[in-house]
C-alpha cells in the first residue's frame, strides 16, 4: 500500500491509536469539514455499498444497524432506496453530533473494538463502511457484527485495501466462511475514495450461522 502513499493523501491514515484518531476526528468535524472533504474528495464509500445492498436486500422495513456512522452518509443514500430504521454507532460524538435529526432511530457512542451493547439477532442487516481502515476497527469486530444480526441477515462492509492483509481480515473472512458463519454474495475491489486513488474492498455476506 505504500506505494499509493495513501499517508499524504489522507492524514487520518498515518494515525495507528485510536486516541489520535479520535482527537483527529473531532477538530474533522469543526464546520463540517468532514462532509465537505467527503465530498470534494469523491468518496463513494457509502453510495456504491448502498446500491449492492438494496440489490439483494428487498424488503425495505428492516432493523438496520449502522457500525460506524459518522455523519450518517450511510443513512443517507439508503434512504434514496427507501429504507428508513437505522441505528447508528460512531466512537466520535463530534461526529454523531452532525447527523442530520430523525434520520436515525437511535445514536449511540460506541467502541467497535470492544463487545457491543446489543442483543443477539436483534438486527436484521448491518452495514460498516469506512470504518475497517488504518488505527480504526480490527476484524474481531465481525463477530459481534454477526452476533448481533439475525440468521439470513445481510453484513455490508468496506475495507481498506491497505490493511486488509496487514491487519488479518482476509483471514478472518475465511475463517468466518469455513466456520459456516456467513457466505459471501460479493467481495469486490471497489473505488472507495477515487480522488486520492484509495481503494476498498467492498464486501456483502449473508449470515448462516
Amino acid at each position: 500500500m505504500a506505494q499509493k502513499d495513501v499517508g499524504n493523501k489522507v492524514p487520518i491514515y498515518k494515525l495507528k491509536e485510536t486516541k489520535e484518531v479520535m482527537e483527529f476526528y473531532d477538530e474533522w468535524g469543526l464546520n463540517n469539514k468532514y462532509d465537505k472533504d467527503m465530498e470534494e474528495w469523491n468518496y463513494t464509500g457509502p453510495k456504491e455499498t448502498a446500491e449492492v445492498f438494496a440489490r439483494y436486500q428487498k424488503n425495505k422495513n428492516i432493523k438496520i444497524y449502522d457500525a460506524g456512522c459518522g455523519t450518517g452518509l450511510v443513512g443517507l443514500e439508503l434512504k434514496k432506496y427507501g429504507f428508513s430504521e437505522f441505528y447508528g454507532a460512531d466512537l466520535s460524538q463530534k461526529l454523531l453530533d452532525l447527523v442530520p435529526s430523525n434520520l436515525y432511530k437511535k445514536l449511540d457512542k460506541v467502541d467497535l473494538n470492544k463487545p457491543i451493547s446489543e442483543r443477539e439477532d436483534d438486527y436484521d442487516s448491518l452495514m460498516c463502511v469506512g470504518t475497517f481502515t488504518f488505527g480504526h476497527v480490527k476484524p474481531p469486530a465481525l463477530d459481534e457484527f454477526i452476533r448481533i444480526t439475525k440468521n439470513k441477515g445481510l453484513i455490508c462492509f468496506t475495507i481498506n485495501e491497505g490493511i486488509h492483509e496487514e491487519y488479518g481480515f482476509d483471514k478472518k473472512i475465511q475463517e468466518l466462511t469455513k466456520e459456516n458463519k456467513w457466505k459471501k454474495l460479493e467481495f469486490f475491489k471497489s473505488d472507495y475514495i477515487a480522488s486520492k486513488d484509495v481503494n476498498a474492498w467492498l464486501g456483502l455476506y449473508e449470515v448462516t450461522k
